[in-house]
């Protein structure tokens, strides 16, 4: 009972007291990246800063068309800056608690306070549907019950007696009471949880690390090379003593501008972006929500499939199939008085609502209930039918049929079919007071058995037939009877015995059980998580499903965290993928735009780096032998637009549905860097008897023809299957480069002053013999796994 203090409350001065000191319930929680951080990560990064210095070079000297290489600069900055700040919003919104106000007794009478107004050792007033704004320990209990699903994932209200602790972001299901709060802000569980889920993380994708690698490789060797390329440019142009003469220094200083911007695959972060982008846009038209867009990319490589049934497997609504009566104690008419009764219950759980829209009756008056607890795993109810009483029990089988070993037998026998059973027996016995019924010593006399159904998704078993074929590992994590969840799973083809988790009393056990079954019943949210990691320590790319609280660290802690569009809004936060629809059919749809942008983003970053390697090899030789660049920025960037950038564009969207294979950065550089070599090659046996002997500015035209005759195959080899679609865009490009050398305008504006003698036809043929030399590796890589020609 109360005591007078407490049942006062705190005066207003102690409220007050409290909130100076920092003892409300205050949620400070940060997100774990700024607005700040995102756009000085997604615009101070290396090769932006050395394509800005660049580009500021080029304004000095003046001529802009020597500066279109910085628009992929802009674009990829804002790109990076509208994911990372779509995410930040997201995971913002990973609030658990939704109630805008509590009710707490001050200076003797309730009051309505704001969340934040709550303050330790406040008095809570509390009654159904209420939710718990903070930590707090019961000083009344009648009949209180709190569901805390969402916290636990217990699907059943759990019972408070005086002195129980309740955990915030849980509600009140049945009952009413008073609890004094014990901790607030950031000390209370649902405070911590949200923090915890909260920090911000990204995806592993492995485009993404072998993008990133790539360029942490450029970064260790551009810094030397660009010193090297300047002080080259110096003395190819008279040395310090003559670079200030006859505006020396402005060659020079543009030269280094294209050998620099030659180094750079602007362009590949840029693609590998829109290749994510765009297949998020079209899994949205699916109803399939991309949270991050990496995650994409992450389902094709996901070789195990960690599945809750309810909500998942099955559509998660239960439909009451029918009775079966047990023995001849019990009347059917007692029986369906009684399922009337519990079905009455406004403040009972799911199955008062089933047991109401079949049982009705008038004759029957309630004496007292006995709330239904995970605890003991049934319900009370004493009633009076014309002047008599008797007294229910209605709850799991095992515990209130434990001595009635054949009717407990044919309720398993019931449940091996896949359906959940709840038994209803009368007590023999006046059931003893208080809001627990111990039934031990309790004898009863079995009613009948109610039989619920789950109605399985009829998209589950193709899906999951699909998987197979995909040699994705599928596994059944499910909180329910392990019996029923077999039964379910047998239903879909999923083979295998399921194991009761309950009995795995350590992480070593867990272990053994996940090397020999994929079916599990009675699993805790921990050992959910626990799985989760055991399996990616064993080097395993786990996908995790759900749909509760209870399941958000375990999805977080997953490869790749997919939830239901019934979930509870920390649980899309932390997930990766949202299926908006609640259907698992859309699943496949993810994987084959996943191995879309995994084989796509791979051909294009050969083409990339291709570049880089020749850019790098014609910036060295240039400068060892004080040449004077062989080309102009704006010449680079009509060979990388044409070759590469523009078709590079079409080939990162075209329908790509190879199966997934590691070791996507050892290919890439396996088969970029001796194209690289042979297009730099290339350039260097047409330049090298051509920049003396005729004017510079003609030299530079007929080399960038030969790069782009190399370039141009490099691309041929990479679209292969060369379809319609595929040899018109190859020939529009050939068609556009030759239009930019015989227009006026076009080619005095990327200065293309081509001869027409037999210098020209000395750069084709050696561009013809680079290309051979392309055709002759790619068939040589192709045998050796490196490229792959089929989609």
């Amino acid at each position: 009972m109360l005591d007078a203090r407490i049942r006062e409350g705190l005066t207003r001065a102690e409220v007050a007291e409290r909130l100076a000191d920092g003892r409300g319930n205050t949620q400070r929680q940060p997100s774990s990246r700024s607005i700040a951080d995102i756009l000085r990560e997604n615009i101070f990064t290396l090769f932006n800063g050395i394509l800005t210095v660049c580009f500021l070079a080029v304004i000095a000297l003046g001529d802009l068309r020597d500066g279109f290489f910085y628009g992929v600069v802009v674009i990829n900055a804002l790109i990076g800056i509208v994911q990372e700040v779509r995410a930040k919003v997201v995971l913002e919104r990973a609030a658990l608690l939704a109630a805008p106000e509590s009710r707490v007794r001050r200076d003797g009478a309730v009051t309505s306070v704001p969340l934040d107004g709550v303050v330790l050792d406040d008095l809570l007033v509390l009654r159904p549907g209420d939710q718990i704004p903070a930590d707090a320990r019961v000083v009344q209990s009648t009949g209180l019950s709190l569901d805390e699903s969402m916290l636990t994932g217990e699907s059943d209200p759990v019972f408070k007696d005086d002195g129980a602790e309740l955990l915030s972001g849980s509600h009140v299901a049945t009952g009413t009471g008073y609890a004094v709060v014990t901790a607030v802000g950031a000390d209370s569980y649902a405070s911590k949880l949200t923090s915890e889920i909260r920090k911000h993380s990204l995806v592993h994708s492995e485009l993404r690390d072998a993008t990133n690698r790539i360029l942490v490789y450029l970064s260790w060797i551009l810094g030397p090379i660009i010193l090297i390329t300047i002080i080259g440019r110096v003395f190819a142009y008279g040395g310090w003593n003559e670079l200030f003469v006859n505006g020396h220094w402005r060659r020079a200083l543009l030269d280094a501008v294209a050998a620099v911007v030659g180094m750079i695959p602007e362009g590949l972060v840029l693609l590998t972006s829109l290749a994510f982008g765009v297949a998020a846009i079209q899994l949205a038209a699916r109803k399939v929500l991309v949270q991050e867009l990496a995650a994409v990319e992450v389902l094709a490589r996901v070789d195990v499939l960690c599945l809750d049934k309810t909500g998942t497997l099955t559509t998660g609504e239960l439909a009451l199939e029918r009775t079966e009566r047990l023995g001849d104690a019990v009347d059917d008419e007692a029986t369906a008085i009684a399922l009337s009764a519990f079905g009455a219950d406004d403040a009972g759980n799911a199955t008062a609502g089933i047991l109401s829209s079949r049982f009705t009756s008038d004759r029957y008056r309630i004496v007292r209930r006995v709330p239904f607890s995970s605890a003991t795993k049934y319900s009370g109810v004493v009633l009076t039918v014309d002047g008599a009483e008797s007294s229910w029990l209605l709850g799991a089988p095992e515990r209130v049929l434990a001595d009635h070993a054949e009717s407990l037998a044919r309720a398993n026998a019931i449940a091996a079919t896949g359906q959940r059973t709840l038994a209803l027996v009368r007590a023999i016995d006046p059931l003893p007071g208080g809001s627990h019924v111990a039934i031990a010593g309790l004898r009863v006399e079995p009613a009948a058995l109610v039989v619920l159904s789950e109605t399985v998704r009829p998209d589950a078993a193709a899906t999951l037939g699909y998987f197979a074929e995909q040699s994705v590992r599928v596994i059944v994590m499910s909180g329910d009877n392990p019996i029923t969840v077999e039964a379910i799973a047998r239903g879909l083809d999923l083979p295998g015995d399921a194991v009761d988790a309950s009995t795995l009393t350590d992480d070593d056990a867990l272990a053994a059980a996940l090397a020999s079954s994929d079916i599990f019943g009675r699993v805790s949210p921990e050992q959910k998580r626990v799985a989760v990691g055991l399996l990616r320590a064993q080097g395993r790319t786990v996908a995790m499903t759900g749909d509760g609280v209870n399941d958000a660290m375990a999805i977080k802690d997953a490869s790749l965290g997919i939830a239901m569009g019934t979930a509870t809004p920390a649980t899309k936060a932390v997930s990766r993928i949202v299926l908006l629809d609640n259907k698992f059919e859309r699943l496949p749809d993810v994987l084959s735009f996943g191995r879309r942008v995994i084989a796509n983003v791979e051909r294009v970053s050969n083409i990339f780096l291709a570049k880089t390697v020749y850019g790098i090899i014609l910036a060295l030789v240039s400068a060892a032998v004080l040449w004077p660049f062989p080309f102009l920025p704006r010449q680079l960037t009509l060979v990388s637009s044409l070759a590469i950038g523009i078709p590079s564009f079409f080939l990162a969207l075209a329908p790509n549905r190879r199966i997934y294979r590691p070791g996507v950065l050892s290919r890439v550089l396996k088969y970029s860097i001796p194209t690289g070599v042979i297009a730099g090659l290339t350039c260097i046996v047409v330049y090298l008897p051509l920049y003396r002997s005729i004017p510079l500015h003609e030299a530079r035209s007929i080399t960038t023809i030969s790069l782009f005759c190399v370039s141009l195959w490099i691309l041929c080899v990479l679209t292969r299957p060369l379809s319609g679609p595929r040899w018109a865009l190859l020939a529009a490009v050939s068609v556009a480069m030759v239009l930019v050398c015989v227009i006026p305008f076009t080619a005095s504006f990327f200065q293309m002053h081509v001869p027409l003698d037999i210098t020209l036809v000395w750069g084709i043929a050696v561009g013809a013999v680079g290309a051979v030399g392309i055709e002759l590796f790619y068939r040589f890589a192709r045998r050796r796994g490196l490229v792959f020609d089929r989609e």
